[in-house]
């Protein structure tokens, strides 16, 4: 498939920017659709060596593959609205979100199923080596050829549809579902002012509660109201099995509080 191909990204944030950059080894162009997205975007979009389009509708009826890496609340109306569009042409349709297996398959009836790819990435964004892509469903190893030789690490998992997305709702579960206990263990402390005998009792232990607080708002701030949707389809995809899903709906409800009260804190003249 590498060669005269047309690829798209929706949409070039951090992460689909770099993305689109690796595509461009092995394809034609890359697209990305203008149409209401923000001048920090058109930079990203400009750095990475995209190539502007005026709209979804034109990047879909020009592509032959197109990648989705947005919000995940956002990946089935997306998806929607890039099947409205698609191009008779278009060869797979790699869902990139962080989602549940359920939504993937949701997604793939859109598409007839054999054009969809399920993909997860975890790392940061792609400019270096040390990012996984990981790429599941039956056309995984077409999508695969597609970002060969660029800094990724990719693994087809199966030929599966929703391994990939199963696959990075079980790392989530321990890099973003875990972390927020520290944020409702302080706020409950707090509560009953018990905050400073927790802290030092969890000292003697060797944990240092205010490093791991410091350390979870950090990584949080920026992006809580994205992982709020992911910690809901994390749960999702546990409920789905059977499988008790508190904790991943409950760090979707702490991922809100951290979002309202960033957005709270914001200056109102910026």
């Amino acid at each position: 498939m590498q060669g005269r191909v047309e690829a798209g990204v929706l949409h070039p944030g951090a992460m689909g920017a770099s993305l689109g950059a690796a595509l461009r080894r092995n394809c034609e162009a890359v697209l990305w659709a203008a149409q209401g997205r923000s001048p920090e975007t058109h930079h990203r979009a400009q750095q990475a060596g995209l190539t502007e389009v005026p709209d979804l509708s034109t990047l879909a009826s020009r592509a032959q593959v197109i990648v989705s890496i947005c919000p995940p609340h956002a990946a089935e109306d997306v998806a929607r609205d890039v099947a409205r569009h698609a191009s008779p042409d278009l060869r797979l349709y790699i869902d990139a979100n962080a989602v549940a297996p359920a939504t993937v398959e949701r997604i793939a009836v859109l598409f007839d199923q054999d054009r969809v790819v399920d993909a997860a990435l975890v790392g940061p964004p792609a400019w270096q080596p040390g990012t996984f892509l990981w790429l599941s469903g039956p056309r995984a190893d077409e999508a695969a050829e597609l970002f060969a030789d660029t800094p990724l690490d990719v693994r087809v998992l199966g030929d599966r549809l929703g391994q990939a997305s199963m696959a990075k709702v079980c790392f989530a579960l321990q890099s973003k579902a875990m972390p927020t206990i520290w944020l409702a263990m302080a706020e409950a402390a707090t509560a009953y002012g018990v905050l400073a005998p927790v802290r030092e009792v969890l000292a003697e232990d060797g944990i240092d509660l205010d490093a791991q607080l410091a350390s979870i708002e950090r990584r949080a701030r920026p992006k809580a109201w994205r992982w709020a949707g992911e910690m809901d389809e994390a749960g999702a995809a546990l409920a789905a099995l059977g499988l008790p899903d508190g904790w991943s709906r409950a760090a979707a409800e702490m991922y809100r509080r951290v979002a309202n009260e960033s957005r709270a804190d914001a200056d109102p003249r910026d």
